[in-house]
């Protein structure tokens, strides 16, 4: 009786094993910090060429995606890291929690875009710029600023908006640049003053241009292709690119190793590199790492610059990962409110 006992419930487990990987086939969960406007439109597009495939989608801002990861460091619930800042990819923990994977065509992104080891590559990234309301502006007779630097005038007190760097992978970046730029000891003396001037700290890397184009503020400090979405729906905004160079993030993907579903998963990467979606980052992206993407004409008309190396600044993406911590620990104690 026990052996009979014993040997159905290996057949349970064994059946509940066999139901639950059933239940996979066809189905991955990604979890991305990308906008939720352009995840959706990939995914519809990703959908029309693999309508077998259910993506799950876990949208959360870049610093709290990391701590869902981390979290569940143990346990990882998802297939695919898509879209993620590469600063914080490069964390150790989370580069343990990532398998090799070389998607074809991945040989034609340029090496500073891809992790030797193969553990991840970037499709698209996002590069700091001022919306800048110019109805705003005209009411309350405020200058156009150009740089960073004109940011610290006394009129635009209260009139400042930029995300957190805690949670936002934009924040962290616009302060990171500032401190590879300026040096720490002067660019923490620069964060304070423009501390001054500012109205509020928010959560979202987009929303400071979101509500400045509304009228809430003069300027948001934000990304650059939010901007150009911004004039294209009508709002009086104007995007500037800080004279200084303008601090970048490139956006990058991944496997992860505990994936139950990785055939699909390696399918969704696949597309990732395809000349259909590289037609899609360039409608919907400041840059993109996949050849065949080409910049909109709205862009150029907003001042992007066809060749984005000129405006950049070199950031030092190592440095910006190992001092992440600590960096965001001192911002939380000296400015945060």
């Amino acid at each position: 009786m026990h052996k009979k006992i014993t040997g159905l419930f290996a057949l349970a487990v064994a059946f509940a094993l066999a139901f639950s990987a059933a239940a996979r086939a066809g189905e991955i969960t990604v979890y991305t910090s990308l906008e939720e406007d352009d995840a959706k439109v990939y995914l519809d597009a990703f959908a029309k060429v693999a309508p077998e495939v259910k993506v799950n989608m876990l949208r959360l801002s870049t610093g709290d995606l990391g701590a869902r990861m981390l979290a569940e460091k143990n346990n990882p619930r998802h297939d695919v890291i898509w879209g993620w800042a590469v600063t914080n990819m490069v964390d150790p923990r989370i580069l343990e929690m990532l398998e090799s994977y070389s998607p074809p065509g991945v040989d034609k992104v340029n090496q500073q875009f891809r992790d030797p080891q193969g553990r991840w590559f970037a499709t698209t990234g996002y590069l700091a710029a001022f919306c800048v309301n110019t109805e705003v502006l005209k009411a309350k007779n405020l200058p156009m600023p150009a740089s960073w630097q004109d940011l610290l005038n006394p009129v635009y007190k209260d009139q400042l908006i930029m995300p957190n760097p805690a949670s936002s992978g934009t924040g962290y970046l616009q302060i990171s640049s500032l401190l590879q730029m300026k040096g720490e000891e002067e660019g923490w003396k620069y964060l304070h003053a423009l501390d001054k001037n500012m109205g509020q700290y928010i959560k979202s890397g987009s929303k400071p241009c979101k509500l400045t184009r509304v009228g809430e503020y003069a300027v948001g400090a934000s990304f650059a292709f939010v901007g150009v979405k911004s004039i294209q729906e009508g709002y009086p905004i104007k995007v500037v690119i800080p004279s200084e160079g303008a601090g970048y993030e490139i956006e990058v993907s991944g496997l992860m190793n505990t994936s139950s579903n990785k055939a699909d998963a390696k399918r969704f990467l696949d597309w990732l590199l395809t000349p259909e979606a590289a037609k899609l980052y360039g409608e919907r992206a400041a840059m993109s790492s996949v050849p065949g993407s080409v910049q909109t004409e709205d862009a150029r008309k907003a001042g992007l610059p066809a060749d984005m190396s000129t405006v950049l600044y070199k950031m030092d993406f190592d440095w910006s990962a190992k001092n992440k911590d600590r960096i965001i620990e001192r911002w939380k104690k000296e400015i945060e409110r």
